[in-house]
């Protein structure tokens, strides 16, 4: 006996179907749409809208990533917990002598930190500080334009010269949504005068003229020239305090080295020496640019600010802190290892870089040593210059200070950075042994 189809259980279950699929596909329809929504406009942006409250009225996802940046985590290098480097590194105080870094360094906090921390610094406090402080660690644009009546790089020299109490009164918030994004169009820029200038000045020798980021860099550009505004090496031009960054030779630690030389800058003359030497600030953008990220076209956000999900929305986490804080977006997304393969692999080239610099200390302080024996004997500046000690000591000193202060104890570019303090070993070393040659006269005199 043959059966008959079972025509409404079949009518059934293509009802049935029908509905899921049509309910899946209006359901990703919603989700597309709530996706080309990524804000509401509740408040008006403009170029004098500082206030990052303000532009969280219309980015919520995002402001309450920057807020989250007053949490205070350390990693085993670093982190965002302003512990005392002096403390954790007692060579610091010597290489420092002198200086107002021997005073008080701290670890940085996050950015809604940069203002109030460098505020109770010791070095602000206890030494004159020049309005160019503010270059990074305040909203400070609109205070430029208005100080220069319109023009922002005229009020960017103008502020710089000021005292730092002078300049502090012109602003109001730490760094924030402004200092990055157009409130306009949300597009990246640059706002720092210091690094479109410096940028100009290195892409010029490389043969190209009046480059202007604005204009030029690709969007995986900027994601890291906007953090390259003030995660960098600068000085203080003499005599206006003008905020520079020497970049006319090139990115590399020699080549700023070079620069200095070139136009005789030192930053102080060490208490215990007696040397001309310099002081590297962060130079964070030019290590990475020597890295195998940079030439990997991976961008300073991609790991500091890896992109996140939220709903359909898809966003930069503005929760901005080291990777080793976030493995799971900030390296997992290109590495197929798991977090605590990929935790060990960056502490194992951290502590190496670690060692290799506490050597390169050692060598140092122990060229500090006899100098000071020397100068105690009676040895006179013109004495370490003539023995080539003095030289040497500044290329060593200013090789350890630039992986010191630069934040990721080596890991922006492993190779680079072993290089740096292999050099800074050599010339420490050599610098002892210049002294040395001082030491008979000396010894005979007496």
């Amino acid at each position: 006996m043959s059966s008959k189809p079972n025509y409404v259980g079949i009518i059934a279950i293509v009802a049935v179907v029908t509905f899921g699929v049509t309910a899946l596909l209006m359901n990703v329809l919603q989700r597309k749409t709530e996706a080309k929504q990524t804000h509401f406009e509740l408040a008006t942006l403009d170029e004098e809208t500082v206030d990052p409250a303000i532009w969280g009225r219309n980015f919520p996802r995002q402001f309450d990533g920057y807020k989250r940046t007053v949490d205070t985590e350390r990693t085993r290098y670093g982190g965002s917990e302003a512990f005392s480097k002096l403390e954790a590194d007692p060579h610091l105080k010597r290489i420092f002598a002198g200086y107002a870094f021997s005073i008080e360094f701290n670890e940085e906090r996050g950015h809604a930190y940069t203002l109030s921390d460098q505020d109770s610094t010791r070095r602000v406090t206890e030494r004159p500080q020049p309005g160019s402080c503010l270059h990074c660690h305040a909203s400070i644009i609109p205070a430029y334009r208005k100080a220069g009546n319109g023009d922002v790089m005229a009020g960017f020299e103008k502020v710089s010269a000021m005292k730092w109490s002078e300049a502090r009164a012109l602003v109001q918030h730490p760094v924030a949504c402004i200092d990055c994004h157009d409130p306009a169009t949300m597009a990246l820029r640059v706002t720092r005068p210091g690094f479109l200038r410096g940028i100009a000045a290195f892409k010029a020798s490389q043969g190209v003229a009046n480059y202007d980021p604005n204009k030029s860099a690709t969007r995986q550009e900027m994601r890291s020239y906007v953090c390259g505004q003030c995660h960098v090496e600068y000085y203080f031009r003499k005599p206006d305090k003008v905020v520079t960054y020497p970049w006319a030779k090139g990115l590399k630690v020699e080549q700023i080295e070079a620069y200095y030389d070139s136009i005789g800058y030192s930053d102080w003359k060490h208490a215990e020496t007696g040397g001309p030497v310099l002081k590297a600030q962060h130079p964070e953008f030019e290590l990475w640019s020597q890295g195998v990220h940079a030439r990997s076209n991976v961008a300073c956000a991609d790991c500091h600010m890896p992109y996140t999900r939220e709903g359909a929305i898809k966003v930069s986490d503005h929760h901005i802190r080291s990777p080793l804080l976030n493995i799971e977006r900030a390296c997992l997304t290109c590495h197929p290892f798991s977090a605590d393969e990929m935790r060990n692999r960056a502490e194992q080239i951290q502590e190496r870089n670690q060692k290799l610099l506490t050597r390169a200390e050692v060598a140092l302080t122990q060229f500090y040593d006899r100098a000071v024996a020397l100068r105690a004997a009676g040895a006179d500046s013109m004495a370490f210059e003539k023995a080539g000690a003095y030289a040497l000591a500044r290329k060593a000193q200013w090789r350890v200070d630039f992986i010191n202060a630069e934040n990721s104890m080596g890991f922006h570019a492993p190779q680079e950075a072993a290089r740096i303090l292999g050099e800074a070993i050599d010339y420490a070393r050599q610098a002892e042994l210049a002294a040395m040659t001082m030491a008979p006269a000396h010894t005979a005199a007496r």
